[in-house]
């Protein structure tokens, strides 16, 4: 396991929160991954269906959890640790598309006027800047250029890409500490971590939401501005134009002309 770990972050180069969350997934199949069948696979792929509340967990979080252990299985086949993959009967699942969901202006005051400061930033961050959770942790003042009002982002497969900072979110996240931007310290949080963090504030306070609901909320902006698909894509991160087509469809103006429409006498 120490091995595997090792070589995602020194031969693969994944970032640091990636491995941590790939190791996390493995330790759900509690027993030594280099002894589990092809049977203990499948069971184990079984109970990832749902989750401690009994609800059914959304298909992207599964495929990520098998692609997890399928990267672990690979390279135990590839060094010899294991003979075969015992994941060799199991299919991803197929995604399901749904329409896109983000935090209204009135809940992004509530939560902007009442989170700690820490969480204050990451949410602005999500909401302002479009960044994922992992991305926020992230974020060091250094990479963020105040007088060109640009961030310089590292996203999935440790890919950078620059961000627009308006003067809204450089407002909330001021001042500059010259260390991470969301503590505002040296120390710097574990995606994870911050993940957990930020929700469980976020429910306390009454709204509805989650961190991935901000990031939404930017993309919905961005589509409902005009601005082009291509550049709302770049500017998330997105590796394929199909995850950026749920903004575009949850802004879709013609809904409003048939609402408005139908109503005429």
């Amino acid at each position: 396991m120490a091995q595997w770990l090792d070589w995602l972050e020194h031969d693969r180069g994944r970032s640091r929160n990636t491995v941590a969350t790939y190791a996390r997934t493995v330790r759900t199949l509690q027993m030594p991954a280099a002894d589990a069948t092809r049977e203990d696979i499948e069971a184990w792929w079984r109970t990832r269906a749902v989750d401690g509340d009994g609800e059914q967990r959304p298909h992207s979080s599964r495929n990520n959890e098998l692609s997890a252990i399928r990267s672990f299985y690979k390279w135990a086949v590839r060094f010899d640790h294991v003979p075969d993959d015992p994941t060799v009967r199991l299919d991803a699942l197929r995604r399901q598309p749904r329409q896109s969901r983000f935090v209204g202006s009135s809940e992004l005051a509530t939560l902007l006027g009442n989170l700690p400061a820490d969480l204050r930033r990451a949410a602005a961050l999500g909401a302002y800047g479009g960044l994922r959770v992992s991305e926020a942790a992230a974020l060091h003042w250094r990479d963020v250029d105040q007088d060109s009002r640009r961030m310089i982002v590292r996203g999935k497969g440790d890919k950078e890409r620059p961000v627009g900072l308006s003067v809204t979110l450089l407002d909330v996240l001021l001042p500059d500490t010259g260390g991470n931007v969301v503590t505002g310290g040296k120390r710097e949080y574990d995606g994870h971590y911050l993940q957990m963090k930020v929700n469980k504030a976020i429910r306390d306070l009454g709204v509805d939401a989650t961190f991935h609901k901000l990031r939404h909320r930017f993309g919905y902006k961005a589509a409902e501005a005009g601005v082009s698909i291509q550049s709302i894509a770049r500017s998330m991160g997105h590796e394929s134009l199909t995850t950026t087509m749920g903004y575009i469809a949850a802004v879709d103006s013609d809904l409003d002309v048939i609402a408005e429409a139908v109503t005429r006498t």
